[in-house]
């Protein structure tokens, strides 16, 4: 039976060495052992592009390209880490999953997503992410220069740390009808998602 891990929400940041030294310890003595990874959505707390942001994490690069040896990893792109391209797929030997995934094992299957797009309620997140994630978006910030992508970087992360200070838990977590109906999609799988930081397990009367 294939040994199968799956991690998310990392949020991985250059100058927190720690952090990415823990990390580069999970893939060397954890990650090795398995089989399969899968990275659900925000490895990185910011991705700017390949050409910016593959030289501020080469450690992690490093790491992931060493572990590819052993393990296929799989790593779907999250609010944060959602340009994650070829290039970075080409140093590492990552697969980048479509999301959602149906992850099928002997015993049940599961749907993989970042969890971001159950989270309905918070209506302007899902304006402000269809447009930083339309692909006309992408192309013009991909093609501005390295300190302009920067600062509206820091802007916008600025802006949004500002906004979850005034808004309610519940519409930052995932709406159980988007969820519902997702699922209704796949029948007899569970699902596993990331994004809300709030680790637990839901026993609904159709899925987990």
């Amino acid at each position: 039976m294939a040994r199968i891990l799956l991690i998310a929400d990392l949020h991985l940041i250059p100058d927190e060495t720690n952090k990415i030294n823990l990390f580069i310890k999970f893939c060397q003595v954890y990650a090795s052992k398995a089989d399969q990874l899968f990275i659900l959505g925000d490895l990185f707390n910011t991705w700017l592009g390949d050409d910016l942001s593959i030289n501020a994490y080469s450690d992690v690069i490093l790491a992931l390209k060493t572990l590819g040896a052993t393990t296929k990893v799989f790593i779907a792109g999250g609010n944060r880490d959602f340009l994650l391209g070829n290039e970075f797929t080409q140093k590492t030997g990552c697969v980048l999953l479509d999301t959602p995934h149906l992850l099928k094992t002997k015993h049940q299957d599961y749907i993989l997503i970042h969890g971001d797009e159950l989270c309905t309620d918070d209506k302007h997140y899902q304006q402000l992410k269809s447009v930083l994630q339309h692909p006309i978006t992408q192309f013009i910030f991909l093609h501005l220069p390295h300190k302009t992508r920067l600062k509206l970087s820091g802007q916008l992360r600025k802006k949004s740390i500002e906004a979850q200070q005034y808004k309610s838990h519940k519409i930052m977590d995932i709406n159980q009808p988007t969820t519902d109906k997702l699922m209704q999609k796949y029948p007899n799988t569970d699902l596993i998602h990331g994004h809300t930081h709030r680790q637990n397990i839901h026993h609904g009367e159709q899925y987990t």
